[in-house]
């Protein structure tokens, strides 16, 4: 079954008792399992959404914010002990094989280890590392096309578009609000894009900011609002959207309630608020 699975939906990397996870999102599309992001708590997403480590196909990161790759080295090494033996395309910024260098050096005295007394395969072959540019690759039957979204100071931020045998999803990654991702998600069957409640971020700076104006500062200019979200879906002719990547999330002052009435002002379709684990069906 085609579907979209919103592993984790927090936008930020940081997490508290009670909270949701941050970003990750599982695409299952024409027999191919892609993992798109791997914040904190991704390995743990997948196996709850029924993924097995060892069935991924695909890893594509769309920056690198630390809650959007932070454990991708974890899950590796643990699909590698879950006995994964095939290599797994990963598609990212520049940067991705460094990190990737880093962790194995970092766990180099489990992994040679495991590799003499478990008998296991080489971990670093099994991770085939791709720069991950504006253009189109294919990912098996799947057509994925990237383009530069506004995430600043971040330039390498990624916006994905993925196109089936007859189902398009579009992933707008981090970003601000920009003219092209209407084309770019027209005539998606789902569009996920990230959102913020510009009426929770006077709270959440206060509760986690810095004693400055610079967190506001960031989230203001790379950031989407839910209003501008439902506007760029409604100009998109997409059949759904959903909302990922929440700012803020875990405010009990801010509820789903909130989200659905300015998400309103601008798309009366079908809309998903996120939710960790949430599966969306595209069949």
């Amino acid at each position: 079954m085609n579907s979209v699975t919103l592993l984790g939906t927090k936008g930020g990397p940081a997490i508290r008792p009670g909270t949701r996870m941050p970003t990750s999102i599982l695409l299952q599309m024409d027999g191919m399992t892609i993992l798109v992001d791997a914040g904190l708590g991704a390995t743990r997403a997948l196996c709850d959404a029924g993924v097995a480590l060892t069935e991924l196909d695909a890893i594509v990161i769309t920056h690198l914010h630390s809650d959007h790759y932070l454990e991708l080295g974890p899950l590796m090494h643990t699909a590698w002990t879950a006995g994964l033996a095939r290599t797994v395309p990963l598609y990212g910024p520049s940067g991705l094989a460094r990190y990737w260098h880093g962790f194995l050096n970092a766990m180099s005295f489990d992994v040679d280890l495991r590799l003499r007394d478990e008998g296991r395969p080489p971990l670093e072959p099994l991770l085939d590392v791709h720069l991950l540019e504006e253009g189109e690759t294919r990912l098996g039957d799947l057509k994925m096309s990237a383009i530069r979204n506004e995430h600043p100071p971040i330039e390498d931020s990624f916006a994905l578009r993925f196109e089936g045998t007859d189902k398009i999803v579009v992933l707008s990654g981090d970003t601000a609000p920009i003219p092209e991702m209407a084309p770019f998600a027209l005539g998606a069957d789902l569009l996920v894009h990230e959102a913020m409640l510009p009426a929770g971020i006077d709270a959440l700076c206060a509760r986690v900011g810095n004693g400055d104006d610079r967190l506001r500062i960031h989230l203001e200019r790379s950031h989407t609002p839910a209003a501008e979200a439902g506007r760029i879906a409604s100009e998109a002719g997409v059949k759904r959207l959903a909302l990922n990547h929440l700012v803020p999330c875990d405010d009990p002052d801010f509820t789903e309630t909130h989200w659905q009435e300015e998400t309103a002002k601008t798309w009366a379709g079908p809309l998903f608020i996120g939710t960790d684990g949430m599966k969306i069906p595209l069949d």
